[in-house]
């Protein structure tokens, strides 16, 4: 039986419309001998607006539900999460070719590893692309380097949570995304951190779409004081993580 990799996506109305370019991204995809994927896509919300840009193959899963925010529809996504791996794809995102090969040779090569990121490039409304600048060199994170360059930095991490790949069993066992109106990949990519090992690759894994619509271009996204918030919320837990004596892999 193949063993599967689980690309989760959050989706709500307006970001709809570019599900058929994520989906094209991933059919691009080729995996190794033995590997599938399972495509689950969960609306943030109940419409009649999503359901027609899903495709239909039956790789893909779509499901509705109460309206919480991205990280609410991705962790909910993890009960038909059938698989060892799950890699995160925003609705408006694509994946390049061969990144969920990458992650895997990454994960699968090192038991120590807990999760893989890779190089992301925006991808502007002209069809361009930009790359950030930062980027770290290709090869493992230590625990606790992304929570130290990233309060350093102005709350920017060097790695892009947008582009993780995660072994299940550690992403459940810390809760899925966190419960906050934004920046809820950021405190899961920093909880990781402070829990496992990590990967990043130098090759470009993931083109990130800016375009007027989505979240983190809103007025909200930057207001002062819940920006202060959240950071402060995403910044504790990581803390109180590494301070645990449990690390991934147990034992370790």
């Amino acid at each position: 039986m193949p063993r599967r990799i689980i690309v989760v996506t959050a989706v709500h109305a307006p970001s709809a419309r570019f599900l058929p370019d994520a989906y094209a991204s991933l059919c691009r995809q080729e995996l190794p001998r033995g590997w599938e994927w399972h495509w689950v896509v969960q609306e943030d919300g109940k419409s009649d607006a999503v359901a027609p840009h899903v495709p239909d193959d039956p790789r893909v899963t779509f499901r509705q539900g109460r309206p919480g925010g991205p990280g609410v529809a991705r962790t909910i996504a993890l009960s038909r999460a059938d698989g060892d791996y799950v890699k995160v794809l925003d609705a408006d995102d694509q994946l390049t070719p061969g990144v969920l090969a990458r992650d895997l040779a990454a994960l699968e090569g090192d038991r120590g590893l807990g999760w893989a990121t890779s190089r992301v490039l925006d991808l502007l409304p002209d069809g361009s692309t930009v790359g950030f600048e930062g980027d770290p060199e290709a090869g493992p994170i230590e625990r606790g380097a992304i929570l130290d360059f990233w309060t350093a930095h102005d709350f920017r991490a060097q790695v892009h949570p947008a582009s993780l790949c995660v072994r299940r069993d550690l992403l459940l066992a810390l809760g899925g995304w966190m419960a906050l109106p934004a920046s809820e990949d950021t405190g899961l990519l920093l909880a990781l951190n402070a829990t496992s090992r990590g990967w990043f690759s130098s090759e470009v894994g993931l083109l990130y779409r800016k375009w007027p619509g989505q979240v983190t271009s809103q007025a909200s996204h930057v207001d002062a004081a819940e920006r202060a918030a959240r950071m402060a919320v995403v910044a504790a837990r990581a803390r109180e993580l590494a301070r645990f004596p449990w690390r991934y892999p147990a034992g370790d």
